[in-house]
C-alpha cells in the first residue's frame, strides 16, 4: 500500500520534525523514527509506517474491550497495527507493540479503511474497535476508517493508553464514540519507570474524552507492589468520581506476570475485592473485576435499587433486566449507550425480566 503522509507534527530547523500526535512530542532526525517506531522522517517529511497494514483482525465481544455500558452483547471487529508508544514492561502484547524496536521491518495484511469497513458489516459487528495496540500510533488509519464506519452506521471505539494529543482526539471525536482508557496507577514516578509516560498526560487526556462527549470506561491493572495500596487505589477511584463522573464505570483488573514483569506475582481476587470497596466508597456507581473468577464481579447493578440488571459470566450476558436505559425494577436510568431494550444491529443476548 502506498505510502502516507503523517498528520499532526511540524518542520524544525535541519529537516528535523516534532510529531504532534501523542504527549511525547518527539523530535525526530532525518531517516529516523519516534518513540513509536512507526513514524519516521524522510527527507523532512513526517510518514506513517503502518497505513492499512493490519497485524491483527478480530471478532470480539464488546465486553472484551471492556466495554460493559456501551452496546453489550454486542460484536466488534478489532483491528491493531504493529507500534506503540508506551513500553509498559508488562505488556501482554508486546509482541506486536514493541515489533519496531525489537525486529525488522513493518509486517501486516494490507487492507483499506474500505474494506475493514466491508468487513464489520458483513460479520454483523456493530462497531470497529482500534485495540490491542495502540490506536493514537496508526492514527491517520484509524480516522480514515472510523470517518467510512460513521457514514455506514458502525460505531468506532478506541482501547487506548490515553496519550493522545487534544489536537488529535478533537479531530476523531465527531467519529469516536467510546473508549476504555488504562490508568495505570497515581504516582508520577513509578508511571514514568514502568510505562515512560507521566501520570499528568494521562489525566489531562482522559479529561478530554468526558469534555468531548467520548463514552468513557477507565481500567486499571492493578500489579502486586506496584499500583496495589489502598491509598493509591483510593486516589485512582476519587479522581474517576470527581474528574470524570460517578457514572464512569472502572474495571479493576487482575496481572498475570508478562514481558519484562515475569517476576512479579499474579493479583489475586482479594485484592480486586478490596479495590471494588474501595471504588464503591469514593461513590463510583460501576466497578468491575477482570482476568479473575469471581461471582458477580462482572454484573451490572442498579445504582438506584441495587438489582442485578446485567448479568455475566466471562465476558458474556446472560441476564438483562432494563427497558433502555433504565432498570426494570426501580427504574433508574442507568449511564451507558444501548443498554437494554431492542437490542438493535450486532447485538446479542437474552432479555429476562
Amino acid at each position: 500500500m502506498e505510502l502516507h503522509k503523517a498528520q499532526f507534527w511540524n518542520k524544525l530547523d535541519d529537516t528535523k520534525v516534532q510529531c504532534q500526535l501523542c504527549r511525547f512530542h518527539c523530535v525526530i532526525a532525518p531517516g529516523r523514527r519516534g518513540r513509536c517506531g512507526v513514524r519516521e522522517n524522510r527527507e523532512g517529511e513526517l510518514y506513517t509506517l503502518v497505513y492499512g497494514r493490519t497485524i491483527a483482525e478480530n471478532v470480539d465481544p464488546i465486553e472484551k474491550k471492556p466495554l460493559f455500558h456501551f452496546l453489550p452483547g454486542s460484536r466488534s471487529l478489532s483491528i491493531a497495527t504493529v507500534g506503540c508508544n508506551l513500553h509498559c514492561l508488562h505488556c501482554q502484547n508486546s509482541d506486536i507493540s514493541q515489533w519496531p524496536q525489537q525486529r525488522e521491518g513493518i509486517p501486516g495484511t494490507e487492507l483499506t479503511p474500505a474494506a475493514l469497513v466491508q468487513g464489520a458489516l458483513s460479520r454483523d459487528c456493530a462497531s470497529i474497535s482500534y485495540t490491542y495496540t495502540e490506536p493514537t500510533i496508526f492514527f491517520e488509519y484509524a480516522y480514515d476508517t472510523a470517518v467510512l464506519a460513521h457514514a455506514a452506521g458502525i460505531k468506532n471505539v478506541f482501547v487506548s493508553n490515553g496519550y493522545t494529543t487534544t489536537a488529535a482526539l478533537e479531530k476523531i471525536a465527531p467519529y469516536l464514540d467510546a473508549a476504555n482508557v488504562d490508568l495505570k496507577g497515581f504516582d508520577d514516578a513509578a508511571y514514568r519507570k514502568v510505562t515512560g509516560a507521566s501520570l499528568q498526560g494521562v489525566l489531562d487526556c482522559l479529561r478530554d474524552y468526558v469534555r468531548l462527549g467520548i463514552w468513557l470506561e477507565v481500567t486499571t491493572l492493578v500489579i502486586p507492589g506496584h499500583n496495589d495500596s489502598d491509598q493509591e487505589l483510593r486516589q485512582i477511584a476519587e479522581f474517576i468520581a470527581t474528574e470524570l463522573g460517578k457514572q464512569v464505570p472502572w474495571h479493576v483488573t487482575a496481572f498475570y506476570p508478562a514481558y519484562k514483569m515475569l517476576d512479579t506475582p499474579a493479583t489475586s481476587a482479594e485484592t480486586l475485592l478490596r479495590a471494588r470497596s474501595i471504588g464503591r466508597s469514593a461513590g463510583l456507581d460501576y466497578v468491575y473485576l477482570g482476568n479473575v473468577a469471581s461471582a458477580g464481579g462482572e454484573d451490572t447493578l442498579c445504582p438506584g435499587c441495587g438489582a442485578t440488571i446485567i448479568r455475566r459470566r466471562s465476558m458474556q450476558m446472560l441476564e438483562v433486566n432494563m427497558t433502555g436505559n433504565h432498570c426494570d425494577f426501580c427504574q433508574y436510568e442507568v449511564a451507558g449507550v444501548g443498554l437494554g431494550g431492542d437490542r438493535g444491529k450486532g447485538l446479542e443476548g437474552p432479555k429476562v425480566n
